[in-house]
């Protein structure tokens, strides 16, 4: 175990309203390094993921990847006694993360002005669907929404296919991941002198800002981009071809690979030929160049070629199912799968930190709490009696977990 001091946010405080993913996505990255994040929750049923997916020994094994490095704390907000905890514990805060849409904050009583008041030092993260101003604010917002309002699914599939929506979640991630990066810059720009100030990220914008040459080339021509399924919409070679026993993934993205991927397959003067000698004439003529890699990869099995590949320095690899992806060494060499223990759920397999840092490497210093699991804790902390958590619990505020 590293020294938990030298974690990155070690000191930061968070206070966590979020709920399902793209806020707890947000929440879990600040735990991850090193922030201590309490989870409020409803006292009855709390997040609506922690009965959701697969569900071993009562954990609910989604829950437990998006919400380890926490401590769970029981409120009923809708009572002037929780709002009354929330603002003590929001006193000794340095962040509030939010993903209810835009005005609900201030429906609860937490306006600018109030929250300014109880803490001028606190930075807000918000998280919706939209974005808290123009005419979709007050929409409800999912993942699903988003992939299509953005036109990342527009831009999935093939013309055959029509529009795909991508299997992970992506804009809730993306956009809890840009929830992450806005709030440790606004607690930077706080440290450096500066205000503390309300930053905010939304699923369909953070999608739309991922969508690379798609976006900047509709913007440069005013047309939409033709979906090309696993080929690329803008270099060829690129996509899938077949060796004799299976698919291999190829992406030579330069001149210079494209001539050495078509090198080792003993195509090479298909770079000097008049009708392939460019890029945008191996667009036009992908479906000619393909049927001729595909028929030199047919003589070499999928194993053979990805490793002659790589070795001539064209990426290449193979279609992995999820298990296999998890299974894979080199998922084991970065540790990226955990096995976390789960007090009274048994053990937890999750996915890891793809963040690395070489002196202060990150850790599961807590794991997905139990609803409540934390309660009398936090509330000591925030000079509660145990008198006064005796009443909160009768008055229905918090629950006793025992």
């Amino acid at each position: 175990m590293n020294d938990l001091s030298q974690l990155p946010l070690s000191g930061v405080r968070v206070i966590d309203l979020t709920r399902i993913l793209s806020g707890p996505f947000c929440s879990m990255i600040l735990g991850d390094l090193g922030a201590d994040v309490i989870k409020i929750e409803a006292p009855t049923g709390g997040d609506s993921v922690r009965t959701q997916g697969e569900i071993i020994d009562g954990m609910s094994w989604y829950f437990a990847g998006f919400n380890r490095n926490k401590r769970s704390l029981t409120l009923d907000l809708r009572s002037e006694k929780g709002k009354e905890v929330l603002h003590r514990l929001l006193a000794n805060a340095d962040i509030l993360t939010e993903n209810f849409r835009p005005g609900v904050l201030v429906k609860m009583g937490l306006t600018p002005e109030t929250l300014a008041r109880i803490n001028p030092k606190l930075i807000v993260v918000s998280i919706n669907g939209y974005g808290s101003t123009g005419p979709y604010a007050d929409r409800p917002a999912f993942d699903f929404i988003a992939q299509a309002m953005s036109g990342f699914m527009s831009t999935n599939g093939s013309t055959e296919t029509g529009p795909i929506r991508s299997a992970p979640p992506i804009t809730d991630l993306v956009c809890g991941l840009y929830a992450a990066l806005a709030a440790v810059s606004a607690l930077r720009g706080r440290e450096a002198g500066g205000p503390a100030q309300r930053v905010e990220a939304s699923m369909m914008m953070s999608m739309l800002s991922m969508m690379a040459y798609l976006s900047s080339g509709a913007l440069a021509t005013g047309q939409d981009p033709t979906p090309t399924g696993n080929d690329h919409p803008i270099a060829s070679p690129y996509g899938l071809f077949h060796a004799s026993d299976g698919d291999i993934a190829v992406a030579p993205s330069t001149e210079s690979i494209c001539g050495k991927f078509l090198g080792e397959l003993g195509l090479g003067d298909v770079m000097g030929d008049p009708l392939f000698d460019t890029n945008a004439k191996r667009l036009d003529r992908r479906q000619d160049l393909n049927a001729m890699i595909n028929a030199a990869l047919a003589d070499d099995t999928q194993a053979n070629w990805i490793t002659r590949l790589n070795r001539a320095g064209v990426p290449c690899g193979r279609v992995q199912s999820m298990t296999e992806a998890l299974a894979d060494p080199q998922v084991a060499a970065q540790e990226m799968i955990l096995d976390v223990p789960h007090p009274g759920h048994g053990n937890v397999k999750m996915t890891g930190f793809p963040m690395k840092f070489g002196a202060s490497p990150l850790q599961i210093r807590h794991p997905a709490p139990d609803l409540g699991a934390h309660n009398e804790a936090i509330l000591r902390e925030a000079g509660y009696s145990d008198a006064d958590i005796a009443g909160l619990q009768r008055d229905g505020v918090t629950s006793n977990p025992k």
